[in-house]
């Protein structure tokens, strides 16, 4: 009897695991609308994440597909570091500065109310009333996160699903990294420090061959002017990237810094 019992617990147990786990993979997989969405005032608003408003419901939401520098970069991860060597940056506040100026983009792109298409599916990361994914469809038709990528404010990065106009995840990240790709080429709203003009950022899905590359493509790269690259190119071939401190001009530290965006080709 007592065997009987148990086993029918264990199966109801089972059950009730099954059906949570049915229902959870239903709540993911449909996106819920909400129209007229409000931008909330909140110190944590950035430029991928921020508080809405929309049909009574107060939603700290979080965009699919794009990473946006970081506002501060007092944090205990290694997000806005890594931010900093992506958009080619020497110091991090340059990229709390962007960060700054991606939020604004944001504010100002919504003034007019706009749609939220999120399925509630939690992000990772701390949130008292809970973070959750979601698109973001302008008053003008817009995606918010493809706007942030094609005025620079935004790196291709994160997670991804089917978009709320039927556009697959592999589609959409094909298209989003042609932008990115384009925009990075033309060094849009990433500016330096020091005299405002445009600096140079490579694409960090493709690395230069210093072997190969030709004298433009060295020139791509912050820190390599037209002097160096011509020196770089006169000493191949190279086995290493390393080898580069053999060049005249190349230090330990500015090796350092070019080594991520380059490799070698053995001849």
């Amino acid at each position: 009897m007592k065997k009987n019992m148990l086993k029918i617990f264990i199966s109801l147990f089972v059950g009730i695991i099954a059906l949570f786990q049915f229902s959870s993979y239903l709540c993911a997989e449909d996106l819920q609308v909400f129209k007229n969405g409000r931008l909330m005032s909140n110190p944590a608003n950035d430029g991928d994440s921020f508080f809405v408003y929309s049909n009574g419901k107060n939603i700290h939401i979080r965009l699919y597909y794009v990473d946006c520098p970081e506002i501060s970069a007092n944090l205990k991860n290694n997000s806005a570091e890594e931010q900093t060597h992506y958009f080619g940056f020497e110091y991090s506040s340059e990229t709390v500065r962007l960060g700054e100026e991606a939020r604004i983009f944001v504010k100002d792109v919504l003034t007019q109310p706009f749609t939220i298409h999120t399925a509630f599916e939690k992000t990772l990361g701390k949130s008292l009333m809970g973070r959750v994914y979601a698109f973001v469809t302008t008053a003008d038709g817009n995606d918010l996160g493809y706007l942030l990528v094609k005025n620079g404010y935004a790196r291709v990065s994160g997670k991804g699903r089917k978009t709320p106009r039927g556009i697959s995840e592999e589609k959409m990240l094909e298209t989003l990294r042609k932008v990115e790709k384009s925009t990075i080429l033309k060094q849009t709203k990433i500016k330096t420090e020091s005299n405002s003009e445009k600096i140079k950022v490579k694409d960090f899905h493709q690395l230069v061959t210093i072997n190969t590359a030709t004298r433009e493509e060295l020139e791509g790269i912050k820190g390599i002017g037209p002097v160096i690259a011509g020196r770089i190119i006169a000493g191949r071939p190279y086995e290493r990237v390393d080898e580069l401190i053999r060049v005249k001009g190349i230090g330990p530290k500015k090796l350092k810094r070019l080594r991520r965006y380059l490799t070698v080709i053995k001849k």
